[in-house]
């Protein structure tokens, strides 16, 4: 396994972590921003205002999302453990 296999190996273990992650937090921000702009119109300042409806959208983005982010971690996994002997090799 030379320099460039571990640097490609490493950017797509990069890159499926992002897409992995970016459901959850995307929504996060989404519902974070909504909550502020609601918090600043009306002068609400309670900490579980913001808190609770990003738990609950992140809970709602992991049970839309779960699927594709198991398959996409699968397809991964089942690539890398394909591909041993030729990383060994």
């Amino acid at each position: 396994m030379n320099q460039e296999t571990v640097l490609d190996m490493a950017r797509h273990a990069i890159e499926i972590a992002i897409m992995v992650g970016a459901p959850m937090l995307l929504v996060s921000l989404v519902v974070g921003l909504l909550v502020a702009v609601f918090q600043a119109a009306t002068s609400l300042n309670e900490a579980t205002l913001s808190f609770i409806p990003k738990l609950l959208a992140i809970f709602a983005a992991m049970v839309l999302a779960g699927p594709w982010i198991l398959s996409v971690l699968v397809d991964y996994m089942r690539e890398l453990l394909i591909n041993i002997p030729t990383y060994v090799g």
